[in-house]
């Protein structure tokens, strides 16, 4: 929320305050070497990036922001806090207070742009994307990280597990077992049914991976690479 009775700069510094707050948890995820862009990024993409770039470091919030907007390749500011609501499954819940602040300093540091579409139903909506830097830096941080923080999860949830199962009395310990085990593997027979189904790239750019709206189209409707149609 943003704090009343000393200016809007204030409310945006509470947030990003309390962003810093939130993110001790969420550091445990993304390690300091994953959020750290001095690191594994090439030069060529820090010199195209924004003298208003600031510090070299990504919070652990800016980065699940830059991957939601990757995921979705084009996405409004209220679609992206709906996304990220249930991204955080109810640990905490993103605001526009929050969320704007943080897309508007992204967008300064060169990571995001933004467009405006005009809505069927009301006015203009902006629409946000990765800039060609913002995309290089999230694959690049990606890929030179993504087995060591899969590694990480791993050992995080076997350690949230223990913890749950003994926070109830000991006769309950084999019940509270079997309830996690089973849980843990629903769980990630949906992470693999949705990596799985994610990937059809027979409608999709080439290039950027949008979706194409028409079978006639001769070009992607989003960054306008031409498409090669089969006879």
């Amino acid at each position: 929320m943003i704090t009343k009775g000393k200016g809007y700069r204030t409310g945006i510094a509470t947030n990003e305050k309390q962003d810093e707050t939130r993110g001790g948890c969420l550091k445990k995820v993304w390690l300091g070497k994953f959020l750290d862009l001095k690191d594994d990024i090439p030069k060529r993409i820090r010199d195209k990036l924004s003298k208003d770039f600031g510090r070299q470091k990504l919070t652990p919030l800016e980065f699940t922001i830059l991957e939601n907007i990757y995921n979705a390749k084009l996405i409004s500011g209220y679609d992206l806090i709906q996304n990220l609501n249930s991204h955080f499954a109810g640990t905490w819940k993103a605001q526009s207070g929050t969320i704007y602040p943080l897309l508007s300093k992204l967008k300064r540091k060169g990571l995001l742009d933004s467009k405006q579409k005009k809505s069927p139903i009301g006015p203009m909506v902006t629409l946000y994307f990765l800039t060609n830097e913002g995309e290089a830096i999230l694959k690049t941080k990606v890929n030179k990280n993504f087995k060591d923080q899969v590694k990480f999860l791993e050992n995080f949830l076997i350690e949230l597990s223990n913890i749950y199962i003994q926070s109830f009395p000991a006769t309950e310990w084999h019940e509270k077992k079997a309830e996690v085990q089973k849980l843990v593997e629903n769980s990630l027979k949906s992470v693999i049914a949705s990596i799985s189904s994610d990937f059809n790239t027979e409608n999709r750019c080439s290039k950027c991976g949008s979706e194409i709206d028409r079978e006639d189209s001769n070009f992607c409707s989003f960054c306008g690479t031409p498409l090669n149609r089969s006879n």
